[in-house]
């Protein structure tokens, strides 16, 4: 803050911010999408783990198989959710492209979970069978593999499906001209 020759500061010079809140003028739109992707993503997770274990359980699905089909349908509440309130301020590409592109990475990331299920349940499990189990098929496909897919969704998501709104998208046909 400068001051005048009397000492006072000057109406001209703003206080400069602290550091939390220039801290939160950077990130404080990544922590609201953050929440957002967050309650979105407690949706699907608890579709997802219903599903799943209605999949085990009562249609007596094989593990992999029901993953798969759990994750497919919470997938598709995901992607209503984060299209139209996560990230509903940003530019809008083709809902085609966007709908594809979102299961392309989300399949990405359903592998994080069938990875981890695979090895607990038939690695760990072909060894100990106590990993042959819903508890551990669910701490392992739904707590450690969901985790891991979570992480590489969110930053996907933003960076390829939900384009910021100065990101132009690319058009459907390139046309060069001589």
């Amino acid at each position: 803050m400068s001051a005048t020759v009397t000492g006072e500061p000057s109406a001209s010079s703003e206080p400069r911010p602290g550091p939390l809140r220039r801290l939160w003028d950077r990130f404080g739109h990544l922590v609201h999408e953050l929440g957002k992707f967050g309650t979105v993503g407690i949706i699907a997770f608890g579709v997802d783990l219903v599903l799943f274990n209605v999949a085990l359980g009562l249609l007596h699905m094989e593990s992999l198989t029901a993953k798969i089909f759990s994750t497919a349908i919470a997938a598709t509440v995901a992607f209503v959710g984060n299209r139209f309130w996560t990230w509903r301020h940003r530019a809008r590409s083709n809902l085609a492209r966007e709908y594809v592109l979102y299961f392309v990475l989300n399949a990405i990331g359903l592998g994080f979970s069938l990875l981890t299920l695979a090895i607990s349940h038939y690695g760990l499990g072909s060894l100990w069978p106590v990993f042959k189990n819903p508890i551990v098929d669910n701490i392992s496909a739904n707590i450690v593999g969901t985790a891991m897919g979570t992480t590489f969704r969110f930053w996907s998501y933003r960076r390829w499906v939900f384009l910021n709104p100065d990101t132009q998208p690319v058009p459907a046909t390139v046309t060069e001209s001589k």
